[in-house]
């Protein structure tokens, strides 16, 4: 006898339906699983066996075989183990109900019949809904989940038992529904606030023109100044997630399997700060079985690299593509996945291997060659897709000392929406332009005109740094949004002058 049950399988951060075919013939007894198995999915035989004894239902002293079609894509994972049960008790003639071609059966089983969460719920069930089935059946950790995508009915069960009992009566499996907007309402609060930074006035300048329009900043200090507090901060006056964005980004998120269970939907803008030792899969993305890297878990966020040149140079070199780009793809012999990379970069360094380098208080021990081998480390094509460089100094006494709070996050992110939103109204009917960093060179011509004045202070600028054309382009950027910012139309000389000093690694570099 043959029964088809319908689950589904992730590939990249994408879903894709599967057919899962339940064949028992009576020949020796054994169970064969088909269709591109990987070891957890071949695992799967020793699970539902049990789970189907210890559920009071019929294992068959048969030849069991389960394809899993499309059979030339690789399956991973656990989630095939409800709709591999459900089918081979389908085949024996132990479920009532005969079909199931609009239902989608994911979970993993426990011995005892109970079903576990699953990774990668939400581009399953927004597949469902895609593909136009009726209902998905998922484990109740999992319901919030699934319920963010709309459009398809989402029933929460518990155990293999209740799976099969849904499907021979739906009355007996309440439908679980969610205020996706009430939830993303409730999401969207950062824990952090500008307001509990003291003082660095200038540095809470350069990063609300960086949230403002989507420029890598990378800040440059003395131990102690607050680079890692400050960055950490930033993601709090970006401007606000939209929902396709949040959907986009909690759909990344789930596959990685880093979801909070008792967060269904992200929110508020991603912060990943990987430690200086990660390697490049786990920064861009890969392994046998491609995952995605710390650039693409920071899509639509912010991506804070501390201490900068510690970080192997092999690996920072692979940033300059996904900072091109906004994505990443890793090609592996049977398969090519990309994965969504638009993100801030935002990255702190010491000035010098003790870190006090043109520090007052303190007296820097390096000489000029460590220090130019210090700043090495940071390969130029590296530095100049960094639209930011801003100098953090140690904050003074006084500053620690004021009770008085400053700004608050939500204020800044107010003016930091309205430069977003003259962005978008200037680039519209421009689909790959979001913000004034991703302007390339013909698009600088479009909408960045310089006056005389401007134009000379740029080429005074130019010839006494000795800076790239990247740079230059960066520069007239920087401008645009300060000019943003400002709710002005047209650049001008005081916005060019703000955004070179926003160049500090160049003029250090040059006067070294």
């Amino acid at each position: 006898m043959l029964a088809k049950v319908v689950s589904s399988a992730v590939l990249g951060i994408d879903a894709y339906t599967v057919e899962v075919e339940a064949d028992i013939t009576p020949q020796l007894p054994m169970f064969a699983t088909v269709g591109l198995p990987d070891g957890a999915v071949k695992e799967a035989k020793e699970r539902v066996m049990s789970a189907i004894k210890n559920s009071d239902f019929i294992f068959p002293n048969k030849k069991v075989t389960i394809n899993l079609a499309p059979a030339d894509i690789r399956k991973e994972g656990s989630a095939f183990d409800l709709p591999m049960a459900v089918g081979i008790l389908a085949a024996t003639g132990q479920v009532m109900r005969e079909e199931f071609h609009d239902v989608v059966m994911l979970g993993e089983l426990s011995l005892d019949g109970s079903l576990k969460a699953i990774e990668g719920v939400l581009p399953m069930a927004m597949n469902a809904q895609k593909a136009g089935l009726r209902a998905i059946v998922v484990p109740r950790e999992n319901a919030p989940e699934a319920a963010m995508a709309q459009g398809v009915a989402v029933y929460p069960v518990g155990s293999l038992k209740e799976a099969i009992a849904f499907l021979e009566d739906e009355r007996l499996v309440s439908q679980f529904t969610i205020d996706i907007k009430a939830v993303f309402d409730t999401a969207r609060s950062y824990t952090t606030d500008f307001a509990e930074v003291k003082g660095q006035e200038g540095t809470k300048r350069a990063l609300e023109v960086a949230a403002a329009g989507g420029h890598n900043i990378i800040l440059v200090g003395p131990p102690g100044s607050g680079k890692t507090m400050l960055a950490r901060r930033l993601p709090s006056i970006l401007p606000d997630m939209t929902l396709d964005e949040a959907l986009e980004t909690t759909k990344i998120h789930s596959v990685a399997g880093i979801l909070p269970p008792d967060t269904p939907l992200i929110a508020t803008r991603p912060f990943r700060s990987p430690h200086h030792t990660i390697s490049d899969a786990g920064l861009i993305g890969g392994g046998r079985i491609p995952r995605p890297g710390e650039v693409s878990l920071s899509h639509n966020g912010v991506l804070f690299l501390d201490e900068l040149p510690e970080f192997r140079k092999d690996v920072l070199e692979m940033l300059r593509q996904p900072l091109e780009d906004g994505s990443v793809t890793i090609s592996r012999a049977m398969t090519s996945l990309t994965y969504p990379s638009k993100m801030m970069l935002a990255a702190a360094m010491n000035p010098c291997p003790c870190g006090y380098h043109g520090d007052m208080s303190h007296e820097c021990t390096c000489n000029p060659m460590q220090i130019q081998k210090y700043r090495s480390k940071i390969s130029g094509p590296l530095l100049d897709r960094i639209d930011i460089h801003i100098e953090v100094p140690a904050v003074k006494f006084k500053e620690l000392s004021d009770l008085n709070l400053a700004e608050k996050s939500e204020q800044i992110r107010l003016r930091v929406n309205e430069a977003r939103s003259r962005q978008h109204a200037r680039f519209a009917g421009h689909k790959q332009l979001y913000c004034n960093a991703h302007m390339e060179s013909r698009d600088i011509r479009e909408f960045c005109p310089l006056d005389d004045k401007s134009q000379d202070l740029l080429r005074l600028a130019i010839g006494k740094l000795g800076l790239s054309a990247r740079a230059y382009d960066r520069i007239i950027k920087v401008a645009r949004t300060i000019a943003d910012l400002e709710c002005v139309d047209n650049i001008n000389v005081q916005h060019i002058s703000e955004a070179i000093q926003y160049r500090s690694l160049d003029r250090s570099l040059w006067t070294n």
